[in-house]
């Protein structure tokens, strides 16, 4: 067993542990805790599953919602999730309320308490779930789910006394090599788009943080790990940005911008920007240079640009710079970013 720090809802730190290679399908427990559910875990992790066991601390049910939204995004697969009583309500609310395509597969184990968005949240689950009853009211609430297996309790929710953990754990993995099998997954046109950003994320990234100044002066940034060179001559360089960065209308609109590429000290920033603070610059250091644009102090390179062309993508835009200065150190190891998560490199 392993332990990781998730960023959660509002940059809060999540603490979780780990059974298995990450490499390996994964199975989010969402606050099952005890002796049961540790062999449970470690029985999943024996069968070829890497399993992610997380408590959310927050009591609010829409800031709980938030940190597994944020926790999802942040795995470099999508999940079957495993939660019980007022856990299997939150991951309900958080997938059948836009969120579906992070995870799949639900395991739900006497959801509760009742919540009033739950019937409608139900009936968006489009991935297979497993609904082990213990109440009316959860029986109730599966019956809204398009593609629901049901199966009794074999114990009170989310409490498996030490003879339960077994059959539980049987009963677990059957529905998961029938529903959610152990195969390479396989993006086509009109697949789930959660596929093909987990193929997207193979390929390994370094890690920036996009900077400019709204026209009332006040700077703005993001993290950004879509960045690219262009051309040398002239020396051309390339962001993409969300259509929906709330920052976006102020980037289309500056003429310039800076893209600052962090190293592996600064992972503190790249959550900073990439979390929703009022004052991302708040303890970061910068500094302005010609343009006036943010300049992030001591980054492993800082690029000032003069905004070239803006290109709609899709779901992005392109916004190619012109570089007029450029700052860089040597001596620091970059920030990576892959599948999902951030890395380090490893020299032989």
């Amino acid at each position: 067993m392993a332990k990781t720090t998730f960023a959660g809802f509002g940059g809060a730190h999540l603490d979780a542990e780990l059974y298995g290679r990450s490499d390996n399908p994964g199975v989010l427990l969402l606050g099952l805790q005890g002796a049961s559910w540790d062999a449970v875990a470690a029985a999943l992790a024996d069968a070829g599953r890497y399993v992610i066991r997380l408590e959310l601390r927050n009591r609010d049910v829409d800031a709980q919602i938030g940190d597994l939204r944020t926790v999802l995004a942040e795995l470099g697969s999508r999940p079957v999730i495993v939660a019980a009583a007022q856990g299997g309500s939150i991951a309900a609310l958080t997938l059948g309320e836009g969120a579906a395509q992070l995870a799949t597969g639900l395991v739900l184990i006497d959801p509760g308490p009742a919540d009033p968005r739950l019937d409608a949240a139900a009936r968006n689950l489009t991935i297979p779930v497993l609904a082990v009853h213990g109440a009316q009211a959860t029986a109730a609430f599966s019956d809204a789910i398009p593609d629901v297996e049901t199966v009794e309790a074999i114990g009170p929710a989310g409490i498996l006394a030490a003879d339960q953990a077994d059959a539980f754990s049987a009963l677990l993995l059957d529905f998961l090599e029938r529903r959610v099998p152990r195969q390479a997954p396989e993006y086509r046109t009109g697949s789930d788009p959660r596929t093909l950003r987990d193929a997207l994320g193979c390929f390994g990234t370094g890690v920036t943080v996009v900077t400019t100044i709204e026209p009332g002066g006040r700077p703005i940034g993001l993290t950004a790990n879509s960045f690219t060179s262009v051309s040398l001559d002239p020396p051309l360089l390339l962001v993409c940005l969300a259509n929906s960065a709330a920052s976006l209308p102020a980037f289309l609109a500056a003429p310039h911008f800076a893209v600052n590429v962090l190293h592996i000290g600064q992972q503190p920033v790249s959550g900073r920007f990439a979390a929703r603070v009022e004052d991302r610059f708040a303890g970061t250091p910068w500094e302005r240079w010609e343009t006036g644009v943010p300049i992030i102090e001591n980054s492993l390179a800082s690029f000032e640009c003069a905004r070239e062309a803006v290109h709609v993508a899709g779901d992005h835009h392109i916004v190619i710079g012109h570089v007029l200065r450029v700052r860089f150190e040597p001596r620091r190891d970059p920030l990576l970013y892959f599948r999902g998560k951030y890395r380090r490199l490893h020299f032989d």
